[in-house]
């Protein structure tokens, strides 16, 4: 059944008053607690006591009692404003120092590159802070999935957030097994890549990412075929290592394997680049400690 809600205006006016004068039963003493005078405790109870239509206190020359009305309002509101005060106090903390749970949204292929790095040392430096990575190739919005940031490359960022580099710029290579490319020969151009087997990426809207590559001040897209498609880059990437195909990522991506002699690179001279991989945030009001914490941890670390 669906329930009506009003808005009480006032609600909480004159309870702390109230809670004041229950603890010390006494208006001056209450008063002095709270730094204000004790009409302006008088005027607040007298108040509270009208809008709950009812004596909230029993007064004499000599004492202030609680009427059992004032008893239950005590046993009830008492414990529910000492969690208001609790809750308002540990927003407070949370604004004011680094602290509280931080979500990332991140690229699987962005975890190992850029992350594991400074995970221990952030976590060291930071114990009040609970770091949260949700390592997806999907495009969220941030804030619908409750995250305070996210990584991903310059091109899928939207204009209207902040962005922070963490690389430089960097460019998408083809690669291919020694394995393979014995088998198959080394493609001189991209229309070469007809003839080999492309393992491809399937994007978070549901597309097919074409392979990117320049052609002197030209962009070309090239639409290839093979015999895998994946959602992420390092699954393309251990493919490709194990000759199952061409594999086009970002170069930090395939690095090291290609360091390693696992994996060779191809088309280079043609090979497009990317403005780099960024940290973004909505940056809408002030940015909270633990993220601020976090962004001048990460390029201490880089």
């Amino acid at each position: 059944m669906k329930q009506n809600y009003t808005v009480r205006h006032g609600a909480l006016e004159g309870v702390e008053a109230f809670l004041a004068v229950a603890r010390h039963r006494n208006f001056r003493r209450a008063a002095a607690d709270l730094g204000v005078t004790p009409s302006a405790v008088s005027q607040a109870v007298r108040a509270l006591e009208a809008r709950m239509g009812t004596a909230l206190f029993v007064r004499t020359t000599r004492s202030v009692g609680l009427t059992e009305p004032g008893q239950r309002f005590l046993d009830r509101a008492g414990p529910a404003f000492e969690e208001l005060v609790a809750a308002g106090e540990a927003v407070r903390n949370v604004g004011q120092r680094p602290a509280g749970l931080l979500r990332l949204s991140v690229p699987r292929a962005v975890v190992p590159l850029i992350l594991e790095p400074m995970i221990a040392s952030f976590c060291r430096a930071y114990p009040e802070i609970e770091l949260e990575i949700a390592a997806s190739d999907e495009m969220v919005d941030l804030a619908t999935g409750g995250f305070d940031a996210g990584i991903r490359l310059g091109q899928f960022i939207a204009t209207d957030m902040v962005a922070v580099r963490l690389t430089p710029p960097f460019s998408f290579v083809v690669v291919g097994s020694p394995d393979y490319l014995e088998r198959h020969g080394r493609p001189e151009r991209v229309e070469d890549l007809r003839h080999h087997a492309c393992l491809r990426l399937r994007r978070s809207n549901g597309a097919i990412a074409p392979w990117a590559f320049v052609d002197g001040n030209g962009a070309i897209e090239a639409m290839v075929s093979g015999p895998l498609i994946a959602h992420d880059y390092p699954t393309l990437l251990g493919a490709a290592m194990q000759g199952v195909g061409l594999a086009q990522t970002p170069r930090p991506v395939a690095e090291r394997p290609i360091a390693e002699g696992k994996l060779e690179p191809v088309l280079d001279g043609v090979a497009a680049t990317t403005p780099g991989v960024f940290l973004y945030h909505p940056g809408k009001r002030q940015v909270l400690p633990k993220l601020r914490a976090f962004i001048e941890h990460l390029k201490s670390a880089a």
